[in-house]
């Protein structure tokens, strides 16, 4: 009886054909039978690389030109103002010498002197501060005010959100400016008074943009379901709103920023901001405007106005650029 061979074999034949969706013979196979290949492409397969909204958010800031330019303007005074002890030769109101008035810009003073002796660089940058400052705080009490109040008139609605917005509509009626005028009138000049000032009257925006997000959002199906399984109102509009509607609100403080510095230079510009010899702005920008000085002497106006308008214009274009990059929806 003769043997019958191996490959004659119908089952042995059967086993060396490659099953469907078998790794072939190859460099995949041998990764495959590789102690740890298999883990490594099975990871690179299973496991993409997540990208998050904001990540992909700061990928396409930085594609924008004049968002990065605004961002580097912003960054930079920031700088300054941060380390103006460090980086000012003269104190704020330190006089160089009562002989030398009104010098114009040499290599030992950059921006010249005032019309006190003092140095004008050293006032920038301490007035750098005051105007960061200023517009910051102001912000943060905008937020405290007008993200509650417009998230309960928004989540509520009916009586509630017609009591809250006639009350809005009573503040914003009246400008803006003025009330924060009658303000320090009230309770005095002065940096902390500036920034409250404008902090209780200007979040009248931020509690109608926060309110018509809310109203936007609160019939999702992520809040029914919120709803569903017992969570409070207070639960529902922080914990699930609010986080949806940070875009907007971070692009609104964003330009509400140079809105605040503005507001501040125009009350020093007057004389009811920031009062001497702490430096402002403004109150360069006032003193500098006296009769003969923008004649005879513009670099105690030029500087202090370029200062004002390059931060101002700073913020605008990074406020442009992130209401680009945050907006989802405008992505292609």
């Amino acid at each position: 009886m003769a043997q019958t061979r191996a490959s004659d074999n119908p089952i042995d034949r059967l086993e060396t054909v490659p099953l469907p969706g078998a790794v072939a013979p190859g460099p995949l196979a041998e990764a495959a039978v590789v102690p740890g290949g298999a883990g490594r492409l099975g990871d690179s397969l299973a496991n993409p690389r997540q990208r998050s909204l904001w990540g992909d958010s700061w990928r396409r800031l930085l594609k924008n030109r004049l968002a990065v330019i605004g961002l580097v303007v912003v960054t930079t005074f920031i700088v300054m103002a941060a380390l103006a002890p460090v980086i000012a030769p003269y104190n704020q109101s330190e006089v160089v010498n009562p002989g030398l008035t009104r010098l114009e810009p040499s290599w030992t003073w950059p921006a010249g002197l005032d019309q006190n002796g003092r140095d004008i660089f050293s006032r920038l940058l301490y007035g750098a501060r005051v105007s960061l400052v200023v517009g910051v705080l102001a912000q943060v009490l905008i937020l405290l005010i007008g993200v509650p109040i417009g998230a309960m008139a928004g989540y509520y609605g009916g009586t509630v959100d017609n009591l809250l917005m006639r009350f809005v509509d009573v503040i914003y009626a009246v400008p803006q400016l003025l009330l924060v005028m009658i303000f320090l009138n009230l309770f005095g000049p002065g940096l902390t008074n500036i920034f409250i000032a404008i902090g209780l009257v200007g979040w009248v925006t931020e509690a109608r943009l926060v309110r018509g997000q809310f109203l936007s959002l609160r019939e999702q199906e992520y809040v029914n379901a919120a709803r569903v399984s017992g969570a409070s109102g207070i639960q529902i509009m922080f914990k699930h709103l609010l986080p949806n509607s940070l875009t907007p609100i971070i692009v609104a403080m964003t330009f509400g920023i140079p809105t605040a510095i503005f507001t501040e230079a125009a009350l020093s510009f007057v004389g009811v901001g920031i009062m001497p010899p702490q430096a402002s702005w403004g109150q360069m920008v006032g003193n500098a405007s006296q009769s003969g000085y923008v004649q005879s002497d513009p670099h105690m106006l030029l500087f202090p106005v370029a200062a004002i308008g390059l931060t101002m214009l700073g913020f605008t274009f990074l406020g442009d650029g992130l209401r680009d990059a945050l907006d989802v929806k405008g992505v292609d």
